[in-house]
Order: structure tokens, then sequence, then C-alpha cells
């Protein structure tokens, strides 16, 4: 007879990130992790061959996979990341088409050094929360990036709002009430911003956004007006939520000044951020945690080592695990930028935004977007002048998602 397994997501919730890899690190060497998680049997998945497993659309389904808290927060309800088979690459191919790529990355990120440069310019400015600031100036640089309707005023509703999305995605209480109200808000300004562009001039506008209002499903129909602002918002929240690496990146900073020097003198071609801010970048998202893991549903009955997976079984992708892993990453809780000089990561290795194929499968299609803003961003940081005065710094693994307690507060000189 199988022995119960105890139902884990009250260890999941208290321990935050540590959980997964405390969990497998007790299993025995070789043996496949199983638990349970909201009452669902689930089965822990880690190493670049789970990459590939995982994100095998033969193996694994995203639809009904994620809880409804999940969906009410952080991704909207119709969102691309629920999606399977054609109905998925039809509506992939639009964030592919716009959101990939050098040429994409390269305006992105010049989009948010000009509002860096804009909101660090007015004089008599002494004290910056890091946090704030680069949510504020990544909403305006997807603002004016994707063409999206917001003025300035809204804008900061903007940034608050999809913070409040991330911040409360991943647990009860207070924080996800005020993520659920976040995402009605913004929904709704969307909505009635696409139904109007519809009926205007708007619609031709050759922006992420006129591109939504333009883009027909599968079966030839326009996205509805709710999936349409979901959408928008899946372009919107992910560019904010660099927030958090950028943060990192500041505590990076201050906890190894000898980076700064590196990074002032980074240069790459026509001004752009050389190969030192990319490895930097890489190493932020490898090192601090964000992504505890990624969950999805077995399409069918498989085998995962030799080991029998159930169809309907919760598979969870251990990220942060994998991202600390010395198998992968010698000394892996040493911050090292120069792990990523000599090569760029493999994609199967480093997955701090989850794995597979950008283009057919399920990975985050900003993450050329992400990596290319934070060196931007990390390099505008490591130019200025700035000190760090007494503050909590401390990372509390317990949290999901977590950040320095402070937002890394900095100090500038005066003007």
């Amino acid at each position: 007879m199988t022995p119960l397994i105890q139902d884990r997501t009250a260890a999941l919730l208290l321990e935050g990130y540590g959980w997964l890899p405390d969990t497998r690190r007790r299993t025995p060497v070789g043996g496949t992790v199983r638990t349970r998680l909201l009452g669902r049997t689930a089965v822990a998945l880690h190493g670049p061959e789970a990459v590939r497993f995982f994100y095998d659309e033969d193996h694994v389904r995203r639809t009904g996979a994620l809880p409804g808290p999940v969906l009410d927060t952080l991704f909207g309800r119709g969102a691309v990341h629920t999606l399977d088979g054609a109905d998925h690459r039809v509506r992939k191919a639009l964030f592919v088409g716009r959101l990939t790529g050098p040429a994409a990355a390269a305006s992105f990120a010049a989009h948010a050094e000009t509002a860096w440069e804009t909101a660090f310019a007015p004089a008599g400015r002494r004290e910056v929360v890091l946090f704030d600031e680069a949510a504020l100036v990544l909403a305006r640089a997807v603002r004016d990036w994707a063409g999206l309707p917001y003025d300035d005023g809204q804008v900061q509703d903007l940034a608050r709002d999809c913070v409040a999305m991330v911040d409360g995605f991943a647990t009860p209480g207070p924080r996800h009430l005020r993520a659920r109200r976040a995402r009605s808000r913004q929904e709704e300004h969307l909505a009635r911003a696409v139904e109007a562009a519809r009926a205007s001039a708007a619609s031709a506008a050759d922006t992420p956004f006129g591109a939504f209002v333009r883009h027909g499903e599968a079966e030839g129909r326009p996205l509805d007006l709710h999936t349409a602002a979901v959408e928008l918002l899946n372009i919107a929240r992910p560019a904010i939520a660099v927030a958090w690496f950028v943060a990192f990146a500041g505590h990076a900073l201050h906890r190894w000044p000898e980076t700064r020097a590196r990074l002032r003198a980074d240069e790459g071609d026509g001004g752009r951020p050389g190969p030192y801010a990319t490895a930097f970048a890489h190493e932020v998202r490898r090192f601090y945690p964000f992504v505890p893991f990624i969950g999805g549903l077995a399409a069918r009955d498989l085998e995962w080592r030799g080991e029998p997976v159930p169809e309907g079984a919760l598979l969870l992708l251990d990220v942060y695990g994998q991202n600390h892993d010395p198998d992968l990453w010698p000394d892996p809780y040493r911050f090292d930028p120069g792990r990523f000089l000599s090569r760029p990561p493999h994609p199967d290795t480093l997955v701090p935004q989850g794995g597979g194929d950008t283009r057919t499968g399920h990975r985050c299609p900003g993450e050329d977007i992400t990596v290319a803003a934070l060196a931007a961003l990390s390099r505008a940081l490591a130019r200025q002048t700035w000190t760090v005065p007494p503050q909590d710094l401390r990372i509390p693994l317990r949290r999901i998602p977590t950040a320095p307690r402070s937002g890394v507060r900095i100090v500038l000189p005066p003007a």
C-alpha cells in the first residue's frame, strides 16, 4: 500500500525559496521528489534534462495548471501562460514578434536609460529608494516603448499596481487583496483603451499596443477586450518587475564594490552596455531569488527517471535550486559575473525566468528585454555617485517574491 503523502502547502508558505531545495536534499540521492501541494500529487524536477522534459508539450500542459489566485493577480484569466497547442502558438507569436531579438531589447533598454536619466536629472534629490525609483522608470519606459495609453499621472498608478500584482500573487492576506484590486483597475483601464483604439486610427499604430488591438486568434476573431487587456498587462507587468533585479543590482554593487569599476568602464558598440554589463545582469538573475519554481500538469501518464508520473499530477520545475546547484555552478553562493564572460549561459541551465524555447515554447519572450534593461540600468547606476546609509539590507528567503527589506536606499551628492 502506497503511504499517504502529507500536503506541504503550509510548509511552502512558511519556508519560501528554500522549501523545494530543502525537500530535494532530504530525498535519497537519485530519488524523485514526490509531495502534495494544494491537495494535488506533485513531482519535482531539477536540472537541464528536467528543463527539456518540462517544456516538452507532449509531457506538460498549462491549461488548468495555474490556480485561480495566481491568475487573478499575476497573469490574468485567459493569458497566454494558460494556453496549449495551436492556441498558444498563435498568441505567443504576437509576443515573440514584438518582444524578442536584439532590436527589441536594444530599443527597450534605450527607453529605460532615457527614463532613468530623466528621473535623476532634477537638482536637489538627496535620497532615493532604488526599488521604487526603478519601478517608476520602467513603467515610463514600457509606456513609451509599447505605446501604452497612460499619461504621466496614470503611469505612476501603473507602476504601483504592477508591483502590487507581483508582490501579492503568492501569499494570502492583505498583499493578495491589493494584487487583485490592482489587476482589476489596470484591466479595466486597458480594456477601455483598446475599445477606443479600435474605433480610431490608433488601432493601426505600429506598436505593441496597436498589435494587440488588431490581433486575431486562431479562429480569426479579434481578442476580446478583457483578453487584450490581460495580454497588454503581460507586457507591462514583467517589464516593471525588472525593478526587483535593479534593486538586487544595487545590493550587489554595494556588497561587492569592485564590480562598480568594471561596470563604469564597460562599453559596447554604439555606447551600449558591453560584455561585462551583460554578464553582471546574468549573474544578478542567477544569484538573487526571484522565481522559486514553475508548475505544469502531466499531459498523460509519464515516466521521469524510471518513476511513474500519473496524468494530471502537478510537475514542479525547481528554478531557485537549479540556479544555485553546485554541480552546475562552481561556488554557487559567490557573486561572480565573470562566470558569464567567456560564454553565454546555456538556456537549459540558467533558468531564472523559466526555460524552453522562446519562439515555440513557454519560455518568457521578454527575457532578452530583461537582460538588456538590467545591463543598461546597472551600468547607469554604477556610473552615478551615491552612498548607502545604514538600513536593513537583508533579503528574507521566506518571503515570495523577496527583495532587500529597505528597497535599497541610496543617498546622492548635493547638486
